[in-house]
């Protein structure tokens, strides 16, 4: 499991500078609500994340609710009246729904009384398949939720067992189904470069996901993160590293397929059916916006001022019970580091990067850019923007360091 960042000292009180609230009412806010529980932890998994037998009886969802609310109230006092409504909520994890329905639908009631909800607001929670039925949908589009992105991950039994996933593939139809039903709208996520997955299992895995019929799907590369299970089992010999140009095959072959489905890239490992289907509040943090998260561990962006809360449930809760607030520490960007961002974040976005908002050095380099078939040129040149190629997508890295080199 990462580290926390060092950080400069966070107050107790949660304040921030006036100049990280001045443009507060004029950008969207969003909310993310990190829920810490799993039933198992995936053995390639390094989010903060915890069983309820590594946290024992005192440290149960419902203490959980109540601290996530306490910081709900602290979030309130830090950002004063002038806080426009939320116009995006993610629950994630984790996972959330291993909280009863009513407990989720007790977090955005809180987030609605609290904040507001804008006017179409977005509210997304993740899901496993095997954690939800048609009555807990149900419950969840009756008090406001909007959207459902399950972890289907594969559809080939042998690759779930070496990510340890324990849902049944045939549960994602079901799932998916209750979902529709419901009246919410349906994201899938899908992991590609699993040792022992071959072509023909991704192949299998995007048609399965495809035969759906999703609003919106995103495909990650497997990343061997240290202090997991899977990373000592790489060490070991149990399973080889994934292999980036197997990686980059399968990227190319589940982008293909997307776009003859008719789904559109709209970020380098996200797909919508339509541009209303693309994740908004993920287009938030890629654009920069302001976010609260909230729960262990959870990140925040307010005015450029980032910070995040201590990792641990019971750290997290007493600090709250005490008044305090549960950040571990956080950091002012300053404009060059907001600068680097917006080209880091930007440029993996289909709308890409204007060129003219970027510095003389990385203007200079766009020719190259173009030489090399890593960005559109025909976009470059007659709207003046870098939008990746599929090649670029692939070398996105090589890209950022070309626009960010002194």
């Amino acid at each position: 499991m990462p580290q926390l960042p060092e950080g400069d000292p966070a107050p107790p009180t949660g304040q921030l500078p006036a100049s990280a609230l001045t443009h507060l009412p004029r950008r969207p806010l969003a909310v993310y609500v990190h829920v810490p529980f799993c039933r198992v932890r995936c053995g390639y998994c390094d989010f903060n994340t915890y069983t309820l037998g590594e946290l024992g009886s005192e440290r149960s969802p419902a203490t959980y609710v109540a601290s996530a609310q306490r910081e709900l109230a602290l979030a309130d006092r830090v950002l004063g009246p002038d806080v426009p409504p939320v116009d995006t909520v993610f629950f994630g994890g984790g996972t959330p729904t291993m909280l009863p329905a009513a407990d989720l639908t007790g977090l955005l009631r809180g987030i609605r009384e609290t904040f507001g909800l804008a006017p179409g607001a977005e509210v997304t929670t993740e899901a496993n398949p095997d954690s939800v039925d048609a009555a807990y949908l149900e419950t969840l589009r009756e008090n406001g939720f909007t959207r459902v992105s399950f972890g289907m991950q594969s559809a080939v039994p042998h690759v779930l067992a070496t990510l340890d996933r324990t849902h049944d593939p045939a549960n994602v139809e079901r799932a998916v189904a209750a979902a529709r039903a419901a009246g919410l709208a349906v994201s899938l996520d899908l992991i590609y470069g699993t040792p022992g997955e071959s072509t023909g299992d991704w192949a299998a895995s995007v048609d399965a996901a495809l035969a759906l019929a999703p609003d919106h799907l995103s495909a990650y590369a497997l990343t061997v993160e240290e202090g997991t299970k899977l990373a000592a089992q790489v060490r070991r010999g149990v399973h080889p590293a994934p292999d980036p140009d197997d990686e980059a095959d399968k990227y190319s072959l589940v982008d293909e397929r997307l776009a003859a489905a008719g789904y559109g890239w709209y970020e380098i490992s996200n797909w919508a059916r339509t541009p209303t289907d693309r994740c908004r509040h993920n287009l938030h943090y890629w654009s920069g916006a302001n976010w609260w998260g909230i729960g262990p561990g959870a990140h925040s962006h307010v005015g450029g001022v980032r910070w995040w809360n201590v990792k641990h449930p019971s750290a997290y809760a007493a600090r709250l019970a005490s008044g305090d607030s549960p950040a571990a520490a956080r950091e002012t960007l300053t404009v060059e580091q907001q600068d680097d961002e917006r080209v880091l974040l930007g440029i993996r976005l289909a709308n890409g990067l204007p060129i003219d908002g970027l510095g003389a050095q990385a203007r200079l380099r766009v020719g190259e850019l173009i030489g090399d078939r890593l960005v559109d040129g025909q976009l470059a040149l007659t709207d003046r923007r870098l939008v990746l190629t599929r090649r670029g997508r692939l070398l996105a890295d090589t890209v950022v360091h070309a626009l960010l080199a002194t």
